[in-house]
């Protein structure tokens, strides 16, 4: 069967054609807004047919647009019904056809294997641009990680600072308590016991281990201390 009149696919995956060419198929003689006047009005917009826009070049060789429905195939082949001619028989039985094969059981099955091929593609890229902004991201995120772990960190000496004692004097505290004690280079580290609590060991800027108060370090100390004066 020769093709009457171009088939494309919507959005919708829905069969449709321009009502401007089944307009033309028909040879009607009216004016087209006077034929999409008087025939539209048994159909619902958005449902049956949706306003397009399309162009044609006039004599002067600029483009104006045109205003065009995208019809739906039941649409179609209903206008061409109350056409009433041997046109109208025509194209409505070269709709049928199209709607046949549109219906045809391992047509639909095709389709539904290329929608799922193309869902299956995009969920892909889609996958490896998130994966890609996921590498991206990740010095950052480690970096920020390590920074606020930094923030909440502090030496000896700012730690000192913060509870109102000179470090030395906090220093030999620690030492006295058993908190910490001095390795053969004379660096200070934790006692096993406080190591993964009060205090950590980080590499410093130069890449040597330094011995940090955490958080939960320093509110010990603060009791601590405060109960050592409380009792003088």
């Amino acid at each position: 069967m020769n093709q009457l009149i171009k088939v494309t696919i919507n959005g919708k995956h829905e069969q449709v054609v321009s009502a401007r060419d089944l307009y033309k198929g028909l040879e009607v003689q009216r004016r087209f807004s006077a034929w999409v006047e008087q025939n539209f009005k048994m159909f619902c917009e958005n449902v049956d047919f949706t306003s397009v826009l399309t162009s044609t070049v006039v004599n002067n060789g600029a483009e104006r647009e045109l205003q065009d429905y995208a019809l739906t195939i039941d649409m179609a082949k209903n206008l061409a019904l109350m056409s009433k001619t041997q046109k109208g028989a025509e194209y409505r039985a070269f709709l049928i056809e199209v709607e046949r094969k549109w219906n045809d059981p391992q047509e639909v099955i095709k389709r539904g294997y290329e929608y799922l091929k193309d869902e299956n593609i995009q969920l892909k890229v889609e996958n490896r641009s998130l994966e890609a902004k996921t590498q991206l991201m990740a010095p950052k995120a480690a970096y920020f990680d390590e920074l606020v772990e930094r923030n909440t960190l502090t030496n000896f000496r700012d730690t000192a600072k913060m509870l109102g004692k000179r470090q030395k004097e906090f220093i030999d505290w620690l030492l006295g308590r058993k908190f910490v004690y001095r390795d053969k280079h004379h660096a200070l580290k934790p006692h096993a016991a406080y190591a993964n609590s009060y205090f950590t060991i980080k590499d410093n800027k130069q890449g040597y281990p330094q011995t940090l108060i955490t958080p939960t370090g320093r509110s010990a100390f603060s009791i601590l201390l405060g109960d050592q004066e409380a009792t003088k």
